[in-house]
């Protein structure tokens, strides 16, 4: 009896320790089915887990620099679509496409990077490639 109380108690905690790691997976924050493209000047590339970070400087229409933030899934999984923890220096012109915040702010999945070279990496967002 006892060993049976032991095992409902460890799926029961393992139940609720797994909750949070799936809403951190939600994408309700983005616009799947859109894309927006952006060209700009690389500040900061963050390769680490789970999730890279690409920041980059976007100037406007407006004449205004404005800081916009590309998020990847992690290393494991973009490095097959060719991009490294050496892809991006400060300095580097890039386009990016991506899959934007539902608020408007600067902030979107990455689906896909052209180099000022015209060298072409993509197929990191959830609705424009690897998911």
């Amino acid at each position: 009896m006892r060993n049976r109380l032991v095992v409902v108690f460890a799926v029961a905690v393992g139940l609720l320790m797994s909750v949070p790691l799936v809403a951190h997976h939600s994408g309700a924050m983005l616009y799947v089915e859109e894309t927006v493209t952006l060209k700009g000047t690389v500040t900061e590339w963050l390769w680490s887990n789970p999730h890279c970070l690409l920041r980059i400087d976007v100037t406007g229409e407006d004449g205004q620099v404005v800081s916009w933030f590309a998020e990847t899934q992690a290393p494991n999984t973009i490095y097959t679509q060719g991009y490294r923890a050496r892809s991006f220096k400060p300095g580097d012109e890039v386009t990016l496409t991506l899959q934007p915040a539902a608020n408007g702010g600067p902030y979107g999945i990455l689906s896909q990077t052209v180099f000022a070279d015209g060298t072409t990496l993509g197929g990191t967002g959830r609705g424009g490639g690897a998911p």
